[in-house]
């Protein structure tokens, strides 16, 4: 069944909210303490709600094969996940998670404890949730679903500016430091990621959150590093 764009919308802003709350519920369990999971501000992540709408639009042909669909869903939330570390790393110059001492890991950026879940919210999106959702969307008035949508993207947009330039103070801060160390050693590039932390930490409650939604955080310095074997070789 053909749906609106608001439909689609809305769909993403509920997934990435839940996805949001499953994260919280989950470092709640784990440290014992909340934490405002996300790159984003606001109660959302982004990842789980293009996940759910890729889910949506392109497994509907799978709907009567739960296995297809199961597999299905584990091949497109794992490519996103791997493109979403691969390109935020390369444009912050940071691995904001490592699952590198995990078993059945590819690159450190999926592994197979995160892959499986992914095809039973592959699932449970297309039998469970998206039925109830979509019910639910289609009852809501028009003028009222378009001033919803409005509302939600512009404090997304806003949300997305102000998330950026912190994240952004990341590699500003780990660049100035960097460029004040002649030579970087593995022991080094380690000691630089605890201290770009150590700076943020003291700037804005907000950079505070970042550091603390992605503890395992690590600087890019692997160029650095390389470059001051040479040095040393020469």
């Amino acid at each position: 069944m053909w749906q609106t764009i608001e439909t689609y919308i809305l769909l993403f802003f509920i997934y990435s909210i839940f996805g949001w709350i499953m994260e919280v519920v989950c470092k709640l369990i784990e440290k014992k303490k909340f934490i405002n999971r996300g790159f984003l501000i606001g109660p959302y992540c982004p990842i789980y709600g293009h996940g759910a709408i890729l889910i949506t639009l392109l497994l509907q042909k799978y709907i009567n094969d739960p296995i297809a669909l199961f597999i299905m869903g584990i091949v497109i939330c794992s490519i996103l996940e791997y493109l979403t570390s691969y390109f935020m790393e390369k444009i912050f110059h940071a691995r904001w998670w490592d699952y590198s001492q995990r078993k059945f890991n590819i690159n450190g950026r999926i592994c197979l404890r995160t892959m499986i879940p992914f095809g039973l919210l592959g699932l449970f999106i297309m039998y469970v949730s998206n039925p109830f959702f979509f019910d639910v969307i289609e009852k809501i008035p028009n003028v009222t679903l378009n001033i919803i949508c409005i509302t939600l993207l512009v404090i997304f947009f806003i949300d997305n500016i102000v998330s950026f330039n912190i994240i952004s103070n990341v590699n500003i801060t780990s660049k100035k430091i960097k460029d004040n160390t002649e030579e970087i050693t593995e022991e080094i590039a380690e000691d630089l990621t605890r201290k770009v932390k150590d700076i943020l930490e003291k700037k804005s409650i907000l950079h505070r959150r970042l550091i603390h939604a992605f503890p395992e955080m690590k600087m890019k310095l692997k160029y650095r590093i390389a470059e001051s074997k040479e040095k040393l070789k020469k």
